[in-house]
């Protein structure tokens, strides 16, 4: 077995000191018990309550964002957003096949169909390049809208993913589709805490989705905040997250189809204190990444590194070897010895629902799908 995989499994061992090596665990030492027990004691527990306001403010803030939105999880946080800039089943939308299945998952809920763009090597995010070759060669604007030359289909909306926490090129990803007249969707659903030139992601484009999976830098269990500045399209998302019911003291009327997509009061109890614990946590993870990466120069192994004018939060720290026979061999020794390692999703286009759809040849993500391992990277308290 390589001296890699070996070296994984020592420093882990070492540096979190468990008999089982989680890739990233959830960390509750802060209020999480005393703000539950302050949401169970009021009784309200579900979308009504104080708790919910109140993370939704705390998480703007954070974020320097005008509005927050809390959802049940990050795939409703997406769908409610692509459902907001009215896609539709006559639509389709710009993504990258290197991604969690729920961004195209959320596609598909409205009947739209994606369209697979390359990404970069050196953020794992939407190129710029790949995306600008797309539009420039198979895009025409008419009357104010994107229109595919192949299928004579409206391309509704970007949705570029910020890959492990680490900023995509998303300046120059927002110009390009501006001048095509496509709006932008971040999904910053690993991105909390991650800023590009100083300014958070899921804050670039129109919308921001992030997730509170228990495996995110911070967790409600699960959950899920969509970030916007346009007070019009706040106001919408909230108004459909609850029902689309129309606010009375005792009447239920609801005047459009909604979902009901708004975060309980008890998660959001446990994300209020989460957030409390964030800049602890960032602190932590970077600590880590710096140590993972001296271990790394001394193996001669690369690892994801944040492009330039980036700080990521450094939610998972990324390997990249030389090749498929070396990437198992390191995901299985590591495994075998209880120290959680993995490889990077699936691209979209291998899976059944999306065999079919249109994407540009993935050069980039199918060499970095062979290459890529996650490694742990959990919080040390």
């Amino acid at each position: 077995m390589s001296k890699i995989a070996k070296e994984i499994v020592r420093f882990s061992r070492e540096y979190f000191r468990e008999n089982y090596i989680s890739l990233h665990r959830p960390i509750f030492n802060g209020n999480e018990k005393k703000y539950l027990t302050e949401c169970i004691d009021s009784n309200f527990v579900s979308s009504v309550g104080n708790s919910v306001n109140k993370f939704e403010e705390k998480f703007a803030e954070f974020t320097k964002s005008k509005y927050a939105i809390s959802t049940i999880n990050g795939t409703a946080a997406l769908h409610l957003s692509l459902f907001a800039l009215k896609v539709s089943s006559a639509d389709e939308v710009i993504t990258q096949a290197l991604t969690f299945v729920a961004t195209s998952n959320a596609i598909r809920y409205l009947g739209a169909n994606p369209i697979f763009i390359d990404v970069d090597v050196d953020t794992m995010g939407l190129s710029y390049k790949s995306l600008k070759y797309f539009l420039e060669n198979n895009v025409d604007v008419i009357d104010d809208q994107a229109i595919n030359k192949k299928t004579k289909k409206v391309i509704k909306a970007c949705l570029p993913m910020h890959t492990f926490g680490y900023p995509c090129k998303i300046d120059q990803i927002i110009k390009l589709c501006k001048k095509f007249r496509i709006p932008i969707i971040e999904d910053a659903a690993e991105g909390l805490g991650s800023y590009y030139k100083n300014k958070h992601l899921g804050t670039f484009g129109c919308l921001g989705t992030f997730s509170f999976n228990g495996n995110k830098i911070i967790t409600t269990g699960g959950g899920g905040m969509i970030v916007t500045d346009d007070e019009i399209l706040a106001k919408r998302l909230r108004h459909l997250s609850t029902t689309a019911k129309v606010n009375h003291k005792y009447n239920f009327y609801h005047d459009e189809i909604g979902f009901n997509y708004r975060l309980p009061s008890i998660n959001a109890a446990m994300g209020i204190a989460q957030l409390e614990s964030l800049k602890s946590f960032l602190v932590s993870k970077e600590q880590l990444n710096k140590k993972w990466k001296l271990l790394f120069v001394n193996l001669d192994v690369k690892m994801l590194e944040p492009i330039k004018h980036s700080n990521p939060n450094y939610w998972l720290n990324t390997i990249i070897v030389e090749s498929l026979k070396q990437r198992d061999e390191i995901l299985e020794y590591t495994n075998n010895n209880k120290v959680m390692t993995r490889p990077i999703w699936d691209l979209m286009t291998s899976l059944p629902e999306f065999k079919k759809c249109e994407h540009d040849g993935l050069k980039n993500s199918k060499w970095l799908v062979d290459r890529c391992i996650n490694i742990p990277s959990s919080v040390v308290s």
